[in-house]
């Protein structure tokens, strides 16, 4: 049976994660180049992982120190090019951030496998505390890729960890998604978030759009519990699922950021 969720798993984020590349390319969502900024700098980064080498990227304010540094997880139909934008306003913000690209996404090479999957984030995770050794690194999960933060919460030295638009299992997120639940004994039971964060002592921030239709906010709440109630729950201005991803806005990533540094949205100063 193992053997029998691991080809379906390649199968089908494989072919979800191509059609919404195509969906996005005819839309023109996926940039061929980054617009320079001065106060931003971008460098670009080939990781290996196992047999694998992963694309990514790091951005990082250019004229001011570093204060935290953050290692995003991302969804399922996204590659790196497309963070960029929330990326830069993390910068602009005094936060350096790392995206990479899971095995057989965008220009990493290899196939898509939910361990491969958590090898990919952990060897991200040891480039960027490379990059960024005195500062404090934290996890931000976005919707699939929730479940890669919350599963390697154990194996890295991370020291904060943000879930947005996240699942308890991945099976439930399969059933929010699109299968019925008669059909779950064929989705992986894989990434519990009960058994990743039941001893889990770090800060947990658990964000969730309030126009979410996919994950709604019955799913934080899910969350919630499994961190015993030690998480802070955030219900942000989203107009969907994806949209703090396509049209990223300062009412849904500037409270994440404050969270990050620590601050008072009201008084922070955040650009």
């Amino acid at each position: 049976m193992k053997l029998f969720h691991r080809i379906l798993f390649t199968i089908t984020l494989t072919a979800t994660s191509r059609i919404v590349q195509v969906r996005d390319q005819l839309r023109g969502r996926i940039p061929h180049s980054h617009l320079e900024y001065p106060t931003i700098r971008a460098t670009q980064h080939a990781i290996p992982s196992g047999k694998n080498v992963l694309d990514a990227e790091y951005v990082e304010p250019a004229n001011t120190s570093t204060r935290s540094a953050l290692l995003i997880c991302h969804g399922i139909g996204e590659i790196v090019s497309q963070w960029f934008p929330i990326q830069r306003i993390f910068a602009e913000n005094g936060i350096g951030s790392l995206v990479f690209d899971y095995s057989g996404y965008g220009r990493s090479t290899g196939f898509i496998d939910w361990a491969q999957c958590e090898q990919d984030a952990i060897s991200a995770f040891e480039l960027l505390r490379h990059l960024t050794p005195a500062i404090p690194i934290s996890l931000l999960g976005f919707s699939l890729g929730s479940g890669v933060a919350t599963a390697i919460l154990h194996r890295v030295e991370a020291d904060r960890l943000v879930l947005c638009g996240g699942y308890s299992s991945f099976r439930k997120a399969a059933r929010a998604a699109w299968i019925p639940g008669f059909l779950s004994a064929i989705v992986p039971p894989i990434w519990s978030a009960a058994d990743a964060l039941r001893d889990s002592c770090l800060p947990i921030l658990i964000v969730q759009g309030d126009r979410d239709r996919l994950f709604p906010i019955e799913m934080a709440r899910d969350l919630l519990s499994c961190c015993g109630g030690r998480a802070d729950l955030l219900v942000l201005p989203a107009r969907s699922h994806n949209a703090p991803f396509y049209k990223p806005e300062m009412a849904y990533w500037g409270p994440i950021i404050a969270w990050l540094l620590q601050q008072d949205p009201a008084s922070n100063g955040l650009r």
